[in-house]
């Protein structure tokens, strides 16, 4: 049974809300930001879970040597299309992380925007791990930024809605199963008087969570912040970023 990230028309449909251009416009000082994080040097960079490129193309007009990588086939060409009118080369790989590795390549791969955990069984992101450790060069590193659990409990919400700017209304219903470990999400956006209804899931990692899974994996060593300034993972932190070295 195909699992909901495979679907194409989920990101078709929701694109607009979940790529908008203040995302792209965004892009250039997360890159920014990271590289000062890991304050080591880079030629050769992993975008892993790309979707529509705005990371890959930002490190890849920087000067970097990129590949990006995404299962939707659909997200990738829309990459290839800003990436070739913008005169960026960038290497765009259709391919499930869960499948991807090119050991020994990478200085950096990083994993943006909580794409991480999207998986039913659990047990399968300790594959991409291994595949993003596999993939880096001796003294590579990791850079993972995601929602922590931390976080999501201390702000969470059951229901949401906001109003897009095109008019429509997006209302967001999410609940937490599986003993903390997965939250389950409820996008249903209301359009010219029609509702289109989107449903998605994935695995929430605290701080410590996530750091395990890094260490058994095989990683020397991971720090964790609480954005990617730098920021301490502590009751300040909005995101939960992951600084993994091989």
């Amino acid at each position: 049974m195909a699992e909901w990230f495979e679907d194409e028309t989920f990101w078709r449909e929701l694109y607009q809300f979940l790529f908008p251009e203040e995302r792209f416009r965004t892009a250039d000082e997360q890159v920014d930001k990271v590289l000062q994080l890991i304050d080591r040097e880079v030629h050769d960079v992993l975008d892993l879970a790309c979707g529509p490129g705005r990371h890959a193309m930002s490190l890849a007009r920087k000067g970097y040597n990129v590949t990006a990588v995404d299962r939707s086939g659909y997200l990738l060409e829309l990459a290839r299309k800003k990436a070739e009118e913008s005169g960026i080369a960038a290497e765009w790989v259709c391919e499930d992380m869960r499948n991807f590795a090119r050991p020994g390549a990478f200085d950096l791969v990083i994993n943006m925007f909580t794409s991480f955990g999207y998986f039913d069984d659990k047990d399968e992101d300790m594959i991409v791990l291994d595949n993003i450790l596999k993939s880096l060069k001796p003294d590579g590193v990791c850079v993972m930024e995601m929602v922590g659990k931390e976080w999501l409990a201390r702000n969470y919400q059951q229901t949401l809605s906001h109003e897009n700017a095109d008019g429509s209304l997006m209302i967001e219903r999410h609940e937490i199963f599986d003993d903390w470990t997965r939250i389950s999400n409820e996008w249903i956006v209301l359009r010219a008087n029609k509702a289109k209804r989107f449903r998605f899931h994935h695995t929430i990692y605290s701080g410590q969570e996530l750091k395990d899974r890094l260490l058994l994996a095989g990683f020397s060593s991971v720090k964790l912040c609480g954005g990617l300034d730098g920021r301490p993972y502590d009751l300040n932190a909005n995101r939960l970023v992951a600084v993994a070295a091989k």
